[in-house]
């Protein structure tokens, strides 16, 4: 929960607003956990099973919904990855004249592909754009990232956030109940090493992941266009990298305040 607080508190949340967001939560996983016994619960069960009074609970089940974006849906997202998976196997095509005729590669097609043609590609440019992922020059656009991970847009970031641990969690926590089947979740980890060497992993790690984030997005891509419209599963695979300097966070960990003193000896 601590890095949750160290966000919170960086965006300016208060107790209230985290107390909040729990009691939300508390409810949907509530009324989750009855509906997959076949029950749909009454407030009078959601209130027992939470220990949340019946009046919370009333305002939380008439409370209109408005959650982040998720990432998934983002026509920038769908053609930045397509575009990353045409120019890694054509580095060439790291710059695309905007519109081209004949057939030729060019964003506007590659923005219409990816989009289902859904969102015009003068839409999809501007965002990317916007979030310093492509550049656009005398009608040719130019990519600008190794990944979509839209850094200057908050909004955006958190979106990203809540998404990937949402997802790792569950992973975690479905294993942890015994859930079928199980999901893929492993980790390596070393201490006691220095910090240059850790850095140096870091970045091995990122090399392999490219090549295994290209494969992945081709198996994606040809599962998505061989799907008809009423599939609905949908998958995320991830990787990540953490690591500190023990020493550091050892000597800035806050010091608990001492208990006042009355003066007399125990």
């Amino acid at each position: 929960m601590r890095p949750i607080v160290r966000l919170a508190l960086a965006l300016g949340l208060k107790h209230a607003h985290l107390e909040l967001m729990l009691r939300e939560l508390l409810i949907d996983e509530a009324r989750r956990a009855w509906l997959d016994k076949g029950v749909e619960p009454n407030l009078s069960q959601l209130s027992v099973t939470t220990g949340l009074n019946r009046k919370a609970v009333t305002a939380k089940v008439r409370e209109a919904e408005e959650p982040l974006p998720h990432t998934e849906m983002s026509a920038a997202a769908k053609t930045l990855t397509l575009w990353l998976q045409m120019s890694t196997d054509d580095p060439a095509l790291l710059s695309l004249p905007l519109v081209a005729e004949g057939g030729a590669p060019s964003f506007e097609a590659v923005a219409r592909h990816a989009s289902r043609g859904n969102v015009h590609h003068r839409t999809i440019l501007d965002e990317l754009v916007r979030l310093n992922l492509a550049t656009e020059e005398a009608g040719r656009v130019a990519l600008n990232a190794a990944g979509f991970v839209p850094s200057k847009d908050l909004k955006g970031m958190l979106a990203f956030l809540g998404d990937n641990a949402r997802d790792h969690l569950l992973a975690s926590v479905g294993n942890t109940l015994g859930a079928a089947p199980p999901m893929l979740e492993r980790a390596v980890f070393a201490t006691g090493i220095a910090v240059e060497d850790c850095e140096r992993i870091h970045q091995l790690a990122r090399q392999r992941w490219n090549a295994l984030h290209h494969e992945l997005t081709g198996e994606m891509t040809r599962a998505f266009e061989a799907a008809d419209s009423t599939a609905s599963g949908r998958i995320r695979v991830g990787i990540y990298t953490y690591y500190e300097d023990a020493a550091d966070v050892a000597q800035n960990r806050p010091v608990t305040p001492a208990k006042r003193s009355n003066g007399k000896d125990a």
